[in-house]
């Protein structure tokens, strides 16, 4: 790091932000405005789907019509929806992410690829804006409840700069290392989850079979080594992301060669299950 870096680095770690623009208010993206509110953040948000306007208004923030006008006026730019194709059309040239002024923060919530995070921070770079990833686990009870664990990746002066930020929303944040990192942190969370979700069917699924009552199962499991978060919250989780993370992870597998075998069959069965999920008696017929 250089001496320009180094005083634009403590620049950004002094700088408090007041001023949030979040992209997207879907079911994650709505309680963490409403949060940022309650922690008295100036809140901007835009949605493609302008039926969002009134909940986003009900929330306390104020609605933008114009994506690019959130980007400009910005500190910190919140980014809750998007695949990688949408993020790097707007990080393309003459994109929405190049309307960001010089030393605002643009923290990507999306689940995304890790090198999807390195384009964008290397051109967002070349115009003085920090990039982190920043991913979210725990799901919607915790985004209502402001406890989602965030892992951030990226500068680790711009995270001191955001941190009240996602604070805000966020019981635990962990800094996983450059940009990039924090989707490799939210890729195994969700190795772990999907296939907690698929041992915990076909344990009940057996279970079910030979007659005994799951749900008194299901509690005496949570006090053993089995326990498990999909387990606590058993019937709630509709495995909408299911083989799109699933799907990161093989890239990330194929990508450093290595295989996970396990994750295939997950994915697999993920696939087969969703449409028929928490249904014991039809689970392997």
């Amino acid at each position: 790091m250089n001496a320009f870096d180094e005083a634009s680095g403590s620049k950004a770690a002094q700088a408090r932000i007041n001023r949030v623009g979040v992209l997207g208010a879907g079911r994650m993206g709505l309680p963490i405005i409403g949060h940022l509110v309650k922690h008295g953040f100036q809140v901007d948000v835009h949605d493609t789907d302008e039926a969002k306007r009134e909940a986003v208004r009900e929330a306390g923030a104020r609605w933008q019509p114009e994506a690019e006008a959130l980007a400009r006026d910005s500190e910190a730019m919140l980014v809750c929806v998007g695949y990688d194709d949408e993020l790097r059309r707007l990080a393309a040239p003459g994109g929405l992410f190049s309307n960001m002024k010089p030393g605002a923060v643009l923290a990507l919530l999306s689940t995304v690829k890790p090198d999807t995070v390195q384009l964008l921070a290397r051109q967002a770079g070349q115009a003085g804006v920090h990039v982190l990833d920043a991913p979210v686990c725990r799901g919607g009870r915790a985004a209502d409840t402001g406890t989602l664990l965030t892992f951030a990746g990226g500068d680790e002066a711009a995270l001191e700069r955001l941190r009240p930020v996602l604070s805000a929303y966020s019981s635990d944040i962990v800094h996983t290392g450059q940009a990039g990192s924090a989707q490799i942190a939210k890729a195994a969370n969700n190795m772990v989850l999907w296939a907690c979700l698929v041992a915990d069917h076909e344990a009940f699924a057996l279970a079910h079979c030979y007659g005994l009552d799951v749900e008194r199962l299901r509690q005496a499991l949570l006090t053993s080594s089995a326990a498990n978060d999909v387990l606590k919250h058993w019937g709630t989780n509709e495995m909408v992301w299911a083989d799109d993370d699933l799907a990161i992870v093989a890239d990330l597998a194929r990508d450093c060669g290595i295989a996970l075998p396990q994750s295939e069959v997950v994915r697999e069965v993920c696939r087969d299950l969703r449409p028929r999920r928490y249904q014991l008696e039809a689970y392997g017929r």
